[in-house]
């Protein structure tokens, strides 16, 4: 009678338990599937305030999530699958593979990939709604957050882990001042006057857009013109007056009239607990409900309409002297205007997918577009009767956003989680590259110290220096800190009570307070 050998034993053992697996798994999957249509059914047969069109696009998005995980599920038990193969190959040896940490890289990388593009869809129905009911439905935002936060727990939360002694450095240096509390939706935008009277400027996905007190956090006008989301806001160099853009296709400019109110005693938030720095919990969230500035001053009609686009107009700024503006839009072109006739004097083309953002020099006439198609265009009026045009090719994804700096120097981010520094006497390659875990928005430079601001979809802001050093993050909490996607970052350097700014799908603009020369002293 023939012996089993003991590794030919091991073998098929290890064979039914694969196969044992292997049922339980398709039994587990086949209830589950049950469980969801079931639910999905009975959703789809609840009563809804919501219209119809609205509902099949939430309802579409939250299916695609669905399948996407359910991939990535699959996936996973194909690679352990494969990785009990091997182990059964080096049985015989007494050797194993631990398969966790490999499944986990390789779900990581796909969960990355999902999220982006999810995010992505996410955020452009969002921006391109004109519909007042969609714009200030908050499920859209909170499913982006939700989605992604879903992600991160699944690539586990080690990473996250800081030591006291950084967290109680970060909070020295790195105060938050004030919270400005009353748009209906999120913030895609922030910006500061360049004059007195020195206000905040928010432009949100709720139709408006909001001047506020820097120092006691009030509301002081409030612009109701957009029939969209209000994309961007930029404010003259030299005079009272607003320049704001919309998913309405069209740009608005506006005068403003504003009296600051008496400044009153700053309260410090910073006094807290030990608690761990992330929180990933969705209480505490800042509701545009509560503090709506019923009072304040409404301007309703612009003083110049811009409107040449056949798309989502999605940035618009500035040239220098202010004397022209120029506007980007997902109709893939920036359009230059003159701001006293309104006339187009020029359209620039060239990008083959959406523009996401639009930035002038701050001294000469040079204008930089950023596009979906992962490029950044360098744009030259100096010349009145030449007008060249530079492509700059160095993100795998969507360029969220290209500035300038005072000097000769170029700022880029990306969804590929990545900003670059670049020379503008010799933009071959980046002269910097700064890669982070998590997608980065609007950034900002300050303008003395050159520290660049990077706003991230994972509800963190961090700032590094323009070699690429990192230098800290602002604090963060279930307490204090953004509890959604942050949008836009902005610096204010001379004001003395916050020199920084940022925005987000909380729907609340944050000032902070950075100790600059002690930031770069611990550098």
């Amino acid at each position: 009678m023939p012996v089993e050998s003991g590794s030919s034993a091991t073998a098929r053992q290890v064979k039914q338990k694969r196969k044992a697996h292997t049922i339980s798994i398709r039994r587990t999957n086949s209830t589950e599937q049950e469980r969801v249509t079931s639910q999905r059914d009975m959703l789809e047969g609840q009563d809804s305030k919501l219209p119809p069109s609205i509902r099949q696009t939430l309802l579409e998005l939250f299916g695609q999530i669905e399948r996407e995980f359910e991939n990535l599920y699959i996936e996973n038990i194909e690679l352990r699958r494969e990785i009990e193969t091997l182990n059964d190959r080096l049985t015989a040896e007494g050797q194993t593979v631990d398969g966790g940490d490999l499944s986990k890289g390789q779900l990581k990388a796909k969960a990355s990939h999902s999220t982006s593009q999810l995010s992505q869809k996410l955020k452009t129905t969002y921006k391109a709604s004109t519909s007042k009911r969609s714009n200030s439905f908050p499920g859209k935002a909170i499913g982006a957050r939700n989605f992604n936060m879903g992600s991160w727990e699944l690539w586990g939360g080690d990473s996250w882990i800081v030591s006291s002694f950084k967290t109680t450095t970060s909070r020295a240096v790195c105060q938050l001042v004030k919270e400005y509390i009353g748009h209906r939706d999120g913030i895609w935008d922030v910006s500061v006057t360049r004059l007195q009277p020195v206000v905040l400027g928010t432009a949100s996905a709720d139709h408006t857009a909001m001047l506020w007190s820097i120092e006691t956090g009030k509301c002081l006008l409030k612009y109701v013109g957009h029939a969209g989301s209000v994309n961007s806001i930029k404010f003259h160099p030299s005079e009272q007056v607003a320049l704001t853009a919309s998913g309405d296709q069209t740009a608005h400019i506006w005068r403003y009239i504003v009296q600051l109110p008496t400044p009153q005693p700053v309260i410090d938030t910073n006094q807290m607990s030990g608690e761990e720095e992330v929180d990933f919990s969705d209480k505490d969230e800042a509701d545009g409900d509560a503090e709506l500035p019923s009072e304040s001053p409404t301007i309703r009609v612009p003083s110049t309409t811009l409107k040449s686009h056949q798309g989502v107009v999605i940035a618009a700024d500035w040239l220098v002297g202010g004397k022209q503006v120029v506007t980007a839009s997902w109709d893939r072109t920036a359009n230059l205007y003159d701001v006293e006739t309104s006339e187009l004097v020029h359209s620039l083309t060239g990008h083959d997918q959406e523009l996401t953002h639009c930035c002038t020099h701050p001294t000469q006439r040079l204008v930089v577009t950023s596009s979906r198609d992962t490029t950044f265009r360098l744009w030259d009026f100096r010349d009145p009767s030449i007008h060249s045009v530079n492509v700059f090719q160095g993100h795998t994804d969507t360029v969220t956003s290209a500035v300038f700096t005072v000097g000769d120097n170029v700022v880029s981010g990306s969804d590929d989680r990545t900003v670059k520094v670049w020379d503008l006497k010799n933009m071959r390659s980046p002269i910097a590259t700064i890669r982070t875990d998590s997608a980065v928005n609007r950034i900002s430079v300050s303008v003395s110290q050159r520290i660049i601001a990077l706003p991230h979809d994972n509800r963190q802001v961090r700032l590094f220096d323009m070699s690429g050093v990192r230098l800290t993050r602002l604090p963060r909490s279930n307490r204090q800190g953004h509890r959604r996607m942050v949008c836009c970052t902005a610096w204010s350097e001379d004001n003395p009570t916050c020199n920084l700014f940022s925005c987000g799908f909380d729907r609340q603009a944050i000032g902070w307070n950075i100790n600059i020369p002690a930031l770069l002293q611990e550098k």
